[in-house]
């Protein structure tokens, strides 16, 4: 961890505890704190990669992992700066909205702490901090649904721990190290070129505490029951950055580190391409069968995840380059989808879209934009979604997992179908009664859906770009 990257998680820590001591009596303040720590965050970060890539630096896993922490820096500060701003219009009448500011930017360096660890116990004890103030974020409300869904989310997390815990003993008393770099230098012919059945273990151990943690099925009860029950700008979050960078994030990590793509561990592999194919199937079936909002945008994010899993199952370096990208895109467009149905609930007092309709014609910024995310979420070009996508897929067929590549293509068809069901229901047809008096979201909440729209556009434009920048640098290699 440099220097530099250290910033990011300093910075955020130091302006949650300034909020605590200054704007206990002044609410405001606690938005334009966390406000402008947040933009400086994103506006450097910003830079840097943009530097990165003016000097052709760019790199795959398991090549350089510089790129892929950049990225994910990038995410959280983008996330977090959108639903901070976001807050500040949404939770105007929350008296102690100086809290949940803190919270997002302790969750923050957190979750910088856990992409920039560079051994397991660094990152386990960030994963822990991360689920603490996700678990004060879901329960902020103090509602029936957030206490429920906080409790949920408690056990299932602490059940993961353990197997975090156990793996990283038997890792100990194995290989005798946690560090990413000493256990990638053990993947040479130290073993012979295969793990021994303790690694083993480990590996599928830490999978197993990892995939909890990301809520993908079958642990997914977390998942719908911790967005379900939180403030909505919460759910924003959770399914942004925080079940990606505390799970996801982890379990491609632990892909790059033990090798799977040279090792050909088959078996830990398969496995995890056929729960990331079933995560798929059974969000985007679930989320079709829902009538509330929010739990349908909780089960889409479920299948959306599940393509991120299967290519890390994979594990080929063009898989992981559409993970890894992937990750970025869920992040965006999830997050507009959360933050709309936040602005809707707020407007209307319901999230049942059977009491909704005719919104477009009050609502059109916000109509407009969540075509936008549900185009990108079912990889329509050319929007960002459509990358990732189309890579996760190529990378499938290249590999020989025929069957799941044309699952994942009929899997996004499922998706377009479910958005265009809610769009309807939503902000088509007949005018319902709630709709009518109803009103476009104030400048504050809209500017940073509007923001992450234009995210989606222009990465999916200018993604050749960057892809043939890759290939430049030698990706080529091991493409």
């Amino acid at each position: 961890m440099t220097i530099s990257l250290l910033a990011y998680l300093l910075i955020p820590l130091f302006s949650a505890v300034l909020i605590q001591f200054t704007s206990r009596y002044k609410k405001n303040l606690a938005d334009i704190i966390a406000n402008i720590t947040l933009f400086a965050g994103f506006l450097n970060i910003s830079h840097l990669i943009f530097n990165t890539a003016k000097t052709a630096k760019f790199s795959l896993p398991p090549m350089a992992q510089d790129t892929f922490t950049l990225l994910m820096i990038f995410m959280i500060y983008m996330v977090a700066l959108a639903v901070s701003s976001f807050s500040s219009g949404f939770l105007t009448e929350e008296k102690n909205r100086h809290h949940f500011h803190s919270l997002i930017l302790v969750s923050v360096s957190a979750m910088c702490g856990i992409v920039t660890a560079g051994d397991f116990f660094t990152l386990y004890i960030f994963v822990e901090a991360l689920a603490i103030t996700s678990l004060a974020l879901i329960a902020f409300d103090k509602s029936k649904k957030g206490l429920k869904g906080a409790i949920k989310y408690f056990f299932l997390n602490f059940s993961g721990s353990l197997f975090i815990l156990l793996a990283m003993a038997i890792l100990l008393f194995t290989i005798g190290t946690f560090s990413f770099a000493g256990i990638q230098h053990l993947t040479d012919p130290a073993y012979g070129g295969h793990w021994p059945f303790q690694v083993v273990a480990a590996i599928i151990l830490l999978l197993s505490g990892f995939l909890i943690k990301s809520g993908i099925f079958p642990f997914h009860i977390q998942t719908v029951a911790a967005k379900q029950g939180a403030y909505s700008p919460v759910s924003a979050f959770m399914a942004g950055t925080v079940t990606k960078i505390a799970g996801v994030y982890a379990v491609i990590k632990i892909a790059i580190i033990f090798n799977f793509f040279d090792l050909k561990l088959h078996e830990i592999s398969e496995t995890l391409m056929l729960i990331g194919a079933i995560s798929i199937l059974f969000g985007a079936a679930f989320a079709m069968r829902q009538k509330d909002f929010k739990k349908m945008l909780a089960y889409s994010s479920i299948s959306q995840t599940g393509y991120i899993i299967l290519a890390a199952g994979l594990a080929t370096p063009l898989a992981l380059l559409g993970a890894i990208f992937h990750i970025f895109n869920h992040a965006s467009f999830k997050t507009i989808l959360f933050l709309n149905e936040a602005g809707l609930k707020k407007n209307l007092n319901t999230s049942d879209m059977e009491k909704m309709g005719g919104l477009a014609r009050s609502m059109p910024w916000t109509s407009w934009s969540f075509v936008i995310a549900f185009m990108s979420a079912a990889g329509l070009p050319p929007l960002s979604g459509f990358w990732s996508k189309f890579i996760i897929i190529i990378a499938l067929w290249q590999g020989g997992a025929k069957g799941y590549a044309m699952m994942a293509i009929g899997a996004s068809v499922l998706t377009l179908i479910h958005f265009i069901i809610l769009q309807r229901k939503v902000f088509f047809g007949k005018i319902s009664a709630i709709a009518k008096n109803a009103q476009e979201m104030p400048l504050p909440m809209l500017a940073p859906i509007i923001v992450l729209c234009i995210v989606i556009l222009v990465s999916g434009i200018l993604f050749p770009y960057f892809y043939a920048c890759l290939i430049e640098t030698g990706i080529k290699a091991i493409l």
